[in-house]
């Protein structure tokens, strides 16, 4: 008799070492990590072996709880990778993509989800919430490089890194409004009466500004004093020399813990947290091995997850699914966000070529996981399940994930690996156009 823990094992085995191993067999191929995980879960737990395929829907909370740690260690190493100072208007692509991309993107899911699909207003708004965001974690073939590559191939003439960098700070900050409008799905569900608006100055007050004013703070003061740790205190022994990059996840666990006590929202101050350290000493070689550490964590996590979400598809997670919400799906991966990309980055300095990337590549993934089930164990979610069945949201996100994994993770390193041959080649004429203009500009400042 096979014991099924030993079966655990080899699973969890075979996908750690794909971690490990993958990333040299795929690197500029049609294919991505998160497709491999997802394809092998599937199968290894549709082989009869003893170990039952994973319900997300019965164990959400222990998917809220693996996806959250995915999640703060994929923030930490994307705030690492940022190579820009921070400034409002060097940062003027990720406004735009938080302040107009985000909330067109949001209202046109609430829209399909109450108007198409029937649901409960609070059942549209999660929906609009947790397909929104661009994940953190499954955008690793288009995030910012290591830290300090950047800085070295200077970004300013370099559309390919004001994509990269667009898109990693979009994916790190967009957490700061997608959770507001997860908690109003909450608030919305709680209310007895949802048209008097007396939920609107709590939502407001403590959702919106309470939470993203803490968790902002949090992350300035809380990455400032890891700072000073990592770079006033050098390691001085063979174990500290040993363990050196752990205090990327040792400051991320530590942040978002802090920050979730005093009520903040811990995504943000995780992400604003590494920021700060970034920023403490701007080409210390030392973010090179913070950085090399928080991926190597958050890949060992990632196919952890994304194997189990084979095995939950395997074990007919989509089986719920109708044709009309293959339509929605499709329509927010393919003509939502793109659209809404577009016209949010209007007026930017990036080139069209640059544009249709960032508006194109908003992956959805293992952030959609946790916020719908943060939101449905939550005590007045629980009382419209039966309305709304959950087993319903968890096919129609299960599959806006799965097709987010399997078209992007085709399309990236082909359109990544075009686009820096498109660069090349007009490099000469932006460099041009720099020199002749005194300085390069930012992004927000020409069209190209």
């Amino acid at each position: 008799m096979v014991e099924t823990y030993h079966v655990a094992f080899v699973i969890f085995g075979l996908a750690i070492f794909a971690a490990v191993v993958l990333p040299r067999l795929l690197m500029h191929r049609p294919m991505s990590l998160p497709i491999i995980y997802v394809g092998a879960g599937f199968v290894l737990f549709a082989i009869p072996h003893g170990v039952g395929p994973p319900d997300m829907v019965e164990n959400s909370v222990v998917v809220e709880h693996l996806t959250e740690l995915v999640v703060i260690v994929s923030l930490m190493g994307a705030g690492l990778k940022i190579d820009r100072p921070f400034s409002w208007r060097g940062w003027g692509t990720t406004w735009r993509l938080l302040g107009i991309t985000m909330p067109l993107t949001i209202g046109a899911a609430v829209f399909l989800g109450w108007w198409v699909l029937g649901l409960h207003v609070a059942t549209a708004v999660l929906l609009g919430a947790v397909v929104a965001p661009t994940d953190p974690v499954l955008a690793s073939d288009i995030e910012a490089g290591p830290p300090l590559s950047e800085v070295e191939e200077e970004p300013d003439v370099q559309q390919e890194h004001s994509v990269r960098f667009a898109l990693t700070s979009e994916a790190g900050l967009n957490d700061g409004l997608a959770f507001p409008f997860t908690n109003l799905a909450i608030v919305l569900a709680a209310a007895t009466a949802p048209a008097s608006l007396a939920w609107v100055g709590e939502w407001t007050l403590y959702y919106v500004l309470y939470k993203i004013i803490v968790g902002v703070l949090a992350g300035i003061v809380l990455g400032y004093a890891g700072g000073l740790v990592i770079f006033r205190l050098p390691a001085s022994s063979k174990v500290s020399e040993a363990l050196a990059g752990a205090e990327a996840l040792s400051g991320t666990l530590f942040i978002y813990g802090a920050t979730e006590i005093v009520g903040g929202y811990g995504f943000l101050a995780v992400f604003v947290g590494a920021l700060v350290v970034r920023k403490f000493e701007w080409e210390h070689d030392y973010y090179r091995t913070l950085d090399e550490f928080a991926v190597m964590v958050e890949r060992l996590l990632m196919a952890v997850v994304l194997v189990l979400f084979g095995g939950a598809l395997a074990g007919g997670l989509l089986a719920p699914l109708t044709l009309t919400e293959v339509g929605i799906g499709l329509a927010l991966l393919l003509v939502v966000r793109p659209l809404a990309g577009t016209i949010g980055l209007l007026g930017s300095g990036l080139s069209w070529p640059s544009r249709a990337i960032v508006a194109s590549f908003g992956i959805r993934g293992i952030g959609s996981f946790y916020y719908l089930s943060h939101a449905l164990n939550e005590a007045s979610f629980a009382e419209l399940e039966l309305v709304i069945a959950a087993e319903r949201l968890w096919a129609l996100l299960g599959f806006v994930v799965l097709a987010s994994v399997v078209i992007h993770g085709i399309t990236a390193s082909p359109v990544m690996d075009a686009f820096e041959r498109w660069e090349e080649r007009t490099r000469p004429v932006r460099e041009a156009r720099a020199d002749g203009a005194g300085e390069a500009p930012a992004d927000g400042e020409s069209d190209q």
